[in-house]
């Protein structure tokens, strides 16, 4: 069951609104959701999903958004096999955990974004990669490293 889209407030700042870096009339509200999602493997997983809506700052002010604030609505997430974002496409690359390696199909990366709809009936848009041997292969090392650094049970202070 997915939880309802709430309003989050800046962790540094406490801001609700944040203006934009590159021009200070637009600006962005951050919201998130808690989903259930299935994963490749058919597992089940609670997740934190997020996005930014953006828009002018005297609309988005006009709204009155406010922490902790409950939407109704969802937020989606969409998959492709074309950059979002044509002038820096590595934002939108998606990445299997803290690996580092981009998730592919048929030897293209995926791009991965998240969008807020009003339409709770939306739905994801999702490409399951295909370079799992890859990614099989970097969990290994990444195993193999924390248990190197994992001191011995005699280990005593």
């Amino acid at each position: 069951m997915n939880s309802k889209v709430k309003v989050v407030a800046d962790a540094t700042t406490g801001a609700v609104i944040n203006v934009s870096p590159n021009n200070e009339e637009y600006g962005y509200v951050r919201i998130e959701q808690s989903r259930t999602l299935i994963d490749d493997n058919g597992f089940l997983r609670r997740k934190v999903v997020s996005t930014l809506v953006p828009g002018l700052l005297i609309e988005l002010q006009a709204e009155g958004f406010y922490n902790g604030q409950e939407l109704s609505g969802k937020i989606m997430i969409k998959e492709s096999l074309t950059p979002f974002n044509e002038k820096s496409p590595e934002k939108d690359l998606k990445v299997a955990g803290d690996t580092g390696i981009v998730c592919k199909f048929e030897g293209n990366p995926v791009y991965r974004k998240t969008q807020y709809t009003m339409a709770s009936n939306a739905e994801d848009v999702l490409i399951k990669h295909d370079n799992v041997d890859e990614l099989r292969a970097a969990y290994a090392i990444q195993k193999n490293k924390s248990q190197a650094i994992k001191p011995s049970v005699d280990f005593n202070i």
